[in-house]
């Protein structure tokens, strides 16, 4: 896509702006194309860009990166739904439309790097909101990211469902010359059915476990997490057969299974979609996740079960024969190695 060609329609600041979103706003856009019909695009000089993450002594990483707020994947289950009402706006549609540009990211990354109190700590990405979705082919920034880490040798992960990460592929081995690079690409299914419903927003999952492929032939070993296991509608038998087998061809180093978790924000709009689509499942769903967020511990460990057992199957792991050489990641999740379920809330 040419984006030189967009006719983009700028509007200036208000003062609200800079309260609204804790930033000095610098410009809203909306681009006349198809891929951004109806979406916003709220351009920001961020304050900061590196974010500790709260309760970070129960997570595989302490530090995030975030250039964007707001995802055009428009994932019904995402957790950081919730995020967009600290800024006054919807957690449904608004968070799929409304998207909040950090336009001086890689300044701040820059400077936060060279910082004497910063001590080269991991930095985990598209933790929060995918970092290469459909605003990244417009805005650019992950290339300067990633180009700030490798210069200052400091190891990361990236989690995505975007192919736009195969752009960065050179950035990328050019980090993992010099410090720690973990890629994870998300697929929690192979239906094309679902996908089309609970991902619309997103590439599909062949062409996301094209890019696993893509990274393990040019030698950047590249984890699958299987996430979300929606239960009910892509947790049969067969189903997670079908996305194992796919990972396992795609040449994915290990598979890390998620049960889907519902927080508050992305509860509810994932709640109305399902009384939509699936009207007959929301008294099951109320009860499986009766007590809170997350599904019983009994169905995660069921799942986790099974998809363990499908990874030994189909020989899924960094031993395996002609397995891509593998890029230490700090804040990926471990291979499975046990049958207790892993509940990470990464997405």
């Amino acid at each position: 896509m040419r984006w030189e060609n967009l006719a983009d329609r700028p509007t200036s600041p208000a003062r609200t702006d800079a309260a609204l979103f804790g930033a000095d706003a610098v410009t809203t856009r909306t681009f006349d194309t198809p891929e951004f019909r109806g979406v916003t695009f709220h351009e920001v000089r961020a304050r900061s860009i590196v974010n500790r993450v709260p309760g970070a002594s129960r997570m595989p990483f302490e530090w995030t990166v975030n250039p964007y707020r707001g995802c055009t994947h428009a994932c019904v289950y995402c957790f950081a739904r919730k995020t967009h009402s600290y800024l006054d706006l919807d957690t449904g549609l608004g968070f799929d439309s409304q998207i909040v540009v950090k336009v001086n990211a890689v300044e701040l990354l820059r400077r936060q790097l060279a910082s004497r109190r910063w001590h080269g700590d991991h930095i985990a990405m598209g933790t929060n909101v995918d970092c290469y979705q459909r605003a990244e082919g417009r805005y650019g920034l992950m290339p300067g990211i990633i180009a700030a880490l490798r210069d200052h040798a400091n190891p990361f992960s990236i989690l995505t469902k975007g192919t736009l990460i195969l752009r960065d592929l050179d950035l990328l081995r050019q980090a993992a010359e010099v410090t720690d690079v973990g890629i994870s690409v998300s697929v929690g299914f192979t239906d094309e059915r679902l996908w089309r419903t609970v991902e619309p927003g997103t590439p599909a999952p062949e062409r996301r476990l094209d890019v696993v492929r893509t990274l393990t032939d040019r030698g950047i070993g590249c984890g699958v997490l299987m996430a979300p296991v929606i239960p009910f509608l892509g947790d049969h038998p067969d189903q997670l057969r079908a996305t194992v087998r796919a990972i396992a061809a795609s040449g994915a180093t290990s598979v890390t299974p998620l049960v889907l978790h519902l927080r508050p924000g992305a509860r509810e709009w994932f709640m109305g979609w399902l009384g939509h689509h699936h009207p007959h499942l929301v008294r099951r769903y109320e009860r499986l996740y009766a007590d809170g967020a997350y599904a019983p511990k009994w169905y995660q460990r069921r799942i986790t079960r099974h998809v363990h057992e499908l990874a030994q199957e189909f020989g899924i792991g960094p031993t395996r024969a002609g397995a891509a050489r593998r890029i230490p990641v700090r804040a990926e999740p471990a291979p499975l190695v046990s049958d207790e379920p892993t509940q990470l809330t990464l997405l």
